[in-house]
C-alpha cells in the first residue's frame, strides 16, 4: 500500500523548495534521516546521496539514492522524484522509490508526496511492516511535514519545534501521573485528555496532515519512471 500525505504550507515557493531539496536542509526537518549527503557526480541531472537514520543510539542504518527534480513546469507544479537502495541486512528497508508535488493553490502550496518501498526479512518482515513500520513511516512523515510547515510559516525552526513537542510530550505524561494518587475515576479523564486535547500551535503533530488524496489520485510523475536505481 502506497503511502501518501499532504500538507498545506503557507509560504514562498523558492523558501519550500530550498528546504526540501538541499540535504542540509531537509536533514534538519525529517524525522525519517539522520544524515544526508550527496555523492560527487556530474552537476546536471540526477543527483546521488548516502542516507542515514539512527534507528537506537547504537543502531545506525544508511543506504544510497538518486533524486532528481523538475522546477519550472508549464502546469506551474514542481516536481521531484528519488529512487533509494540498502545492502545492510539490519535496514527493513530494502529499495523503494517517492515523489514530491508542489501544488500552487490560492491558499497556499500543497506539498504532497507518495512513496512505497519493499520491505526485508520475507514474510516475517512484511507482517511486522504492515502492522508496525508502515503505520510508523506513515506517521513520520507527517510530523515532518507539519514540522517544515511551522519552519516556513512560522519560522519555529526544526530544533525549537522538536523541543516544544518534547516538552508537551512530558506535560501530557505529568498530567497522568498527577492524577493517579485520586484513583482510576481521576486517571481516565486525564489519560483521554492527555490523548484528545489539541497540540500547541507551535508544536508539530501528524493529525494536521492528510493521509488519504483529497481526490482522485495523481498519476506517478514521469519523471519517477525515468529515474533510474541508484
Amino acid at each position: 500500500m502506497r503511502l501518501y500525505i499532504e500538507a498545506l504550507i503557507r509560504t514562498d515557493p523558492e523558501i519550500l523548495w530550498e528546504r526540501t531539496q538541499e540535504p542540509a536542509q531537509h536533514q534538519r526537518w525529517d524525522l525519517r534521516f539522520t544524515e544526508i549527503t550527496p555523492l560527487p557526480g556530474p552537476p546536471e541531472g540526477p543527483q546521488r546521496f548516502r542516507y542515514a537514520t539512527r534507528v537506537l543510539p547504537f543502531l545506525t542504518v544508511s543506504g544510497t539514492g538518486t533524486s532528481a527534480g523538475e522546477r519550472l513546469r508549464a502546469d506551474g507544479e514542481r516536481v521531484s522524484a528519488l529512487r533509494f537502495t540498502s545492502a545492510q541486512r539490519l535496514s527493513p528497508l530494502a529499495e523503494g522509490s517517492g515523489y514530491w508535488r508542489y501544488v500552487p493553490t490560492a491558499e497556499g502550496i500543497r506539498f504532497l508526496t507518495g512513496y512505497d518501498y519493499r520491505p526485508r526479512w520475507g514474510r516475517c518482515g512484511a507482517v511486522v511492516d504492515r502492522l508496525v513500520f508502515r503505520p510508523l513511516m506513515g506517521w513520520a512523515t507527517a510530523w515532518s511535514f507539519d514540522r517544515l510547515r511551522l519552519w516556513c510559516e512560522r519560522e519555529v525552526g526544526p530544533a525549537r519545534s522538536l523541543a516544544y513537542a518534547l516538552a508537551e510530550v512530558v506535560a501530557r505524561a505529568l498530567l497522568v501521573v498527577a492524577a493517579l494518587p485520586f484513583g482510576p475515576a481521576a486517571v481516565l479523564p486525564a489519560a483521554l485528555a492527555a490523548l484528545l486535547l489539541p497540540p500547541s500551535p507551535r508544536t508539530p503533530a501528524a493529525r494536521r496532515c492528510l493521509r488519504r488524496p483529497p481526490g482522485r489520485p495523481a498519476a506517478t510523475p514521469s519523471l519517477l519512471t525515468r529515474l533510474e536505481r541508484p
